[in-house]
């Protein structure tokens, strides 16, 4: 599929591999140029080789490369997650790199011909923030944002603002469970209402509370929850982002905290609580030797994409999707 420039688009086959490895090496060179809390490691171009390889020996992988003369100058790779996700395929963090942005649309043109043909309808690319130009190329063939992933450093001590006279930030205990229990409910019942509809059902309380009793005793995990006239009304929960399945490879920091859950009951939003919530997080970060802390947020959640880039979150990725229909 030639291009009046030049540029020559084709499937992806194994001896692109290590050609691949170089240009996403050469993409998180200049990531880490404005975002130096990635990890340094994909810099080199084996490791980031590997993550490349190890898309295309996923199940139902597949892809396209673009060439300019004998130079790859572009490659991409699609592959199916877990069926909750609709008839999928996922553009991972390591799954694209382009020496020219406009590229990717002919990349994305060519491979997801096939996937559509393979009745995968619902699309989804993991692509660097930092790249604004690469972000618009996404956005010319259907991609709309989603979800965004972000980094800010640890505060220094001291920096926190003042707790409001009225909550009281602690350690949750066993006690705060069935209170827990409904506030974790809140959080999916927002998301499903507008303007996020995220067709996610949520869980009912029971089995909420159920889910974090078992894993209360965690010690992984750090709980704090946020209590008003004796009642709780938020809690978040924090640990290293080691813990995360969604925030790995090229895109997880090597040594972060992570801001994994937060939230408050409908009726005590706007007190203040998801502030003193996210600072209590940033501070055991501190606190525990992490450099940095990491969360993500659902862009279409007003509350959480106005409350985290206020505590001083940068978008790191953003997931893009695409449903065809």
């Amino acid at each position: 599929m030639p291009r009046p420039d030049g540029l020559v688009i084709g499937p992806f086959t194994p001896d692109a591999l290590d050609a691949a490895g170089r240009l996403l090496a050469a993409r998180h060179r200049i990531q880490r140029l404005t975002e130096p809390g990635l990890s340094p490691a994909y810099e080199d171009d084996a490791a980031a080789r590997a993550e490349v390889a190890a898309i295309t020996a996923m199940d139902g992988a597949s892809g396209a490369v673009a060439h300019r003369g004998d130079e790859l100058v572009g490659y991409l790779l699609g592959s199916p997650r877990a069926p909750m996700w609709g008839p999928n395929r996922w553009v991972e963090g390591a799954g694209h790199a382009v020496v020219e942005p406009e590229s990717v649309r002919d990349l994305y043109g060519f491979a997801a011909s096939r996937w559509v043909d393979e009745g995968a309808t619902s699309h989804y690319a993991i692509v660097p923030a930092t790249d604004p130009a690469l972000v618009d190329a996404w956005f010319r063939v259907g991609f709309g944002q989603q979800h965004v992933h972000a980094i800010r450093e640890v505060p220094d001590a001291g920096e926190t603002s003042a707790i409001p006279p009225d909550l009281t930030l602690r350690l949750a205990e066993r006690r705060d469970i069935a209170a827990m229990g409904r506030i974790d409910v809140s959080l999916p019942e927002h998301q499903a209402r507008s303007p996020v509809f995220s067709m996610q059902t949520p869980p009912a309380v029971e089995a909420s509370v159920a889910d974090i009793d078992a894993d209360f005793d965690d010690p992984a995990f750090t709980t704090f929850v946020v209590e008003r006239d004796g009642g709780v009304i938020g809690f978040a929960v924090c640990c290293g982002i080691e813990e995360s399945s969604e925030h790995r490879g090229i895109v997880r920091p090597d040594r972060a905290g992570f801001l994994g859950f937060a939230a408050v009951l409908p009726e005590a939003r706007g007190m203040g609580a998801g502030r003193v919530l996210g600072e209590a997080v940033l501070a055991w970060s501190r606190d525990a030797g992490y450099p940095t802390v990491v969360t993500d947020w659902r862009e279409t959640n007003l509350l959480s994409s106005r409350t985290w880039p206020r505590l001083g979150f940068r978008p790191t990725f953003r997931r893009l999707f695409r449903a065809i229909a």
